[in-house]
C-alpha cells in the first residue's frame, strides 16, 4: 500500500469521505466543534458518553457516505509518540480499507506542536512500508490522503527532510530483508555502488586492495565464502570544507553461520540479518545526501 499526500488550504465538505479529526486527551471534543455541523457533533458527543473508550482512535459513520475518524492526543507527547500514533491510523487505514482520506489540522491545539502533522504523517509513512518484491501478486491499492487546514506551514517546509529520511530507513529495511543468496558481498558492494548519483563518493576496497591494507581480519572471515571481501567507505562532504568528518562503521557479514559456535537449525536463517548494522550506514548516508546535510560524514562497512 503506497500513501499520496497533498496539502490544501480547503475543501468541499461534500467531497469528504473522510474525516481525521484530532481532540484532546480522554476524547474532549470541544476543539472540533466549528469543524463539523452542530448534528454531528451532537451525534458524536452522544456516542462517546455511551463508550468505554480504551483506544487512541475511534470512528462514527454519520452516513452511508461519510465517516469522522477521531484521534485523541495525550498531553506533551514526544517525536516517537506522534509517529506511533501516525502508524495506529496506517493500521485503521489498512484494516477498513480506506483510500481516500482528509486530515483537519485545524482540529490540533496549541499543545501539539508546531510540526504535529509532519511527524505524525511520518510514522503512517514508516508503518505502510513493506517488502514485497518477490510476491507473485503485490499491493498496488494508493491510499489519497489531503491535509486541511492552514496551520500547516511546517509541514510543507519539513517535506523534504522527511521524505529524505523515509528513503533512507526504507532502503536500510529493504538491504535488511533481502535474504544472503541474494545479497551476498559481491551485490551489496555494487547496491551501495550506486548511491554515487545521489552525491555520494564511494570507494570499493577488494581482497587485492584489502591485503595491501593489511585487513587480515576481514580477509580471514571472507575466507569461508566463494564471494570476496570488500570494505567500502561512502563520504558525503556538506561542509565544503576541511573538518573532521562523523565517522559509523556497521558491519556487514551478509551471513553469519556461527564459525565453531553453529547456530541451531532454527535459528539460522535470521542470520541473514547479521549484515543490519551495516544496512544502517548505508541508509544514514543516503539520507544525508537526499537532505542536503550540512554535516561531514564517513560511512564504512566491511
Amino acid at each position: 500500500m503506497s500513501i499520496k499526500i497533498s496539502i490544501k488550504k480547503n475543501i468541499n465538505n461534500k467531497d469528504i469521505k473522510n474525516y481525521v479529526l484530532f481532540c484532546e486527551k480522554n476524547f474532549k471534543i470541544n476543539t472540533i466543534k466549528k469543524e463539523i455541523t452542530n448534528a454531528e457533533f451532537s451525534y458524536i458527543a452522544g456516542l462517546l458518553k455511551s463508550n468505554d473508550l480504551k483506544k487512541n482512535i475511534y470512528s462514527f459513520d454519520i452516513s452511508s457516505k461519510k465517516k469522522i475518524i477521531l484521534i485523541s492526543i495525550e498531553d506533551q507527547l514526544n517525536s516517537s509518540d506522534v509517529e506511533r500514533l501516525g502508524a495506529e491510523l496506517y493500521d485503521f487505514i489498512k484494516l477498513n480499507k480506506i483510500k481516500n482520506l482528509v486530515i483537519n489540522s485545524n482540529s490540533l491545539n496549541a499543545k501539539s506542536g508546531k510540526d504535529f502533522i509532519g511527524r505524525f504523517l511520518h510514522g503512517l509513512k514508516l508503518k505502510s512500508y513493506e517488502f514485497s518484491k518477490y510476491k507473485t501478486k503485490k499491493e498496488t491499492t494508493v491510499v489519497n490522503i489531503i491535509v486541511r487546514g492552514d496551520k500547516n506551514k511546517k509541514l510543507t517546509q519539513n517535506q523534504f527532510r522527511y521524505k529524505a529520511l523515509e528513503d533512507g530507513i526504507f532502503l536500510t529495511k529493504d538491504l535488511v530483508s533481502e535474504p544472503g543468496n541474494i545479497l551476498h558481498p559481491d551485490e551489496y558492494a555494487k547496491r551501495i555502488s550506486t548511491l554515487k548519483k545521489n552525491g555520494l563518493k564511494i570507494n570499493v576496497y577488494d581482497e587485492k586492495k584489502l591485503k595491501k591494507l593489511g585487513m587480515n581480519a576481514l580477509l580471514g572471515v571472507g575466507q569461508g565464502s566463494i564471494r570476496g571481501s570488500y570494505l567500502v567507505t561512502m563520504e558525503w562532504n556538506g561542509l565544503k570544507n576541511s573538518s573532521k568528518p562523523l565517522a559509523f562503521v556497521g558491519k556487514g557479514v551478509c551471513f553469519d553461520t556461527g564459525g565453531y559456535s553453529l547456530k541451531p537449525a532454527k535459528f539460522m536463517e535470521d542470520m541473514t540479518y547479521d549484515m543490519a548494522g551495516s544496512a544502517t550506514v548505508v541508509g544514514l548516508m543516503k539520507s544525508l545526501a537526499l537532505r542536503k546535510a550540512k554535516i561531514n560524514a564517513v560511512g564504512v562497512v566491511g
